[in-house]
């Protein structure tokens, strides 16, 4: 369907929800043409609100978290500095700096030298079957790891929980984008994906980030185009699919750590992620 087609239709439904905006040129297909999300953040409010705590819980710390099992050098924090509205209709999460003299608890040092923030939807929404869009900027640089992924809600420990990674942008590779599945037997540098390279830096425009998750197939995409499709038949065993529960949604800036390693003085800190929507269609909880 040509997009002016498909514009209309999405207005139509719009309207009915909360108005209308013309859909970006960039914008991701949605899970089925005409199909209106099931739940939907667009980050309205005024600039320093902290994104809503009825959708959002925001994680914090490094200790006690092991340097999030990748020995990473972030402190994340729930402070507006870290994470808010831009009064622009975005969310922003921005890995900056440490103040100087914070003592912030650190599991490869005694502080973490950098803040940042870490959403999650876990507990309040998740998807079961259909699409996962994100439109957003990421930043690129040397140590910076911006990740967009999805999390199990199954009750079982990690990597059995399994994970998605809908788009992770490793700093020093400002271009690639990555989607990856980890599960039972196939995590860390064994999870199984592909990638895509964009036209310009991840950081210079707005691209549309998303995962199909259907029964025994998973589809990774940008701006609505595939570049990597899972099913049961391509990992190591059969069993070892994990992906038909419902998976929450998570939004970070990790700096550091085993991968993609320390920033070095060309990295440039404000680093942003600049969050434009987060759209869920098909079936979950919310």
């Amino acid at each position: 369907m040509k997009l002016h087609v498909r514009t209309a239709i999405m207005c139509a439904i719009g309207v009915l929800l909360a108005g209308c905006v013309s859909a970006p040129a960039d914008a991701g297909r949605p899970a089925a043409e005409g199909d209106a999300p099931f739940w939907q953040a667009e980050f309205d409010g005024p600039a320093g609100t902290r994104p809503s705590a009825e959708d959002w819980n925001t994680e914090t710390g490094n200790l006690d978290e092991e340097g999030w099992g990748n020995n990473e050098l972030q402190y994340y924090t729930d402070d507006a500095a870290n994470s808010s509205l831009d009064g622009s209709g975005h969310l922003v999460i921005t890995a900056r700096r440490a103040p100087e003299g914070a003592e912030l608890p650190c599991y490869t040092q005694d502080s973490c030298p950098w803040t940042s923030a870490r959403l999650t939807t876990a507990g309040k929404v998740s998807l079961h079957h259909g699409r996962v869009e994100v439109r957003a900027k990421l930043p690129t640089g040397t140590g910076l790891l911006p990740a967009i992924w999805l999390l199990g809600d199954n009750g079982a420990q990690w990597p059995a929980q399994g994970e998605i990674d809908i788009s992770e942008v490793v700093g020093d590779e400002p271009r690639t984008v990555h989607g990856t599945a980890h599960g039972p037997t196939y995590y860390n540098e064994k999870g199984i994906g592909g990638s895509t390279t964009l036209p310009a830096d991840a950081s210079l425009a707005f691209h549309t980030y998303a995962v199909d998750k259907e029964p025994e197939r998973i589809t990774w995409s940008v701006d609505g185009e595939p570049y990597f499709t899972l099913t049961p038949d391509k990992l190591p065993a059969e069993q070892d699919w994990v992906f038909e529960q419902d998976m929450h949604l998570l939004l970070n800036v990790a700096v550091g750590g085993d991968w993609p390693g320390p920033p070095d003085n060309t990295t440039r800190f404000p680093a942003t992620m600049t969050v434009d929507y987060v759209r869920l269609y098909g079936t979950g909880r919310d």
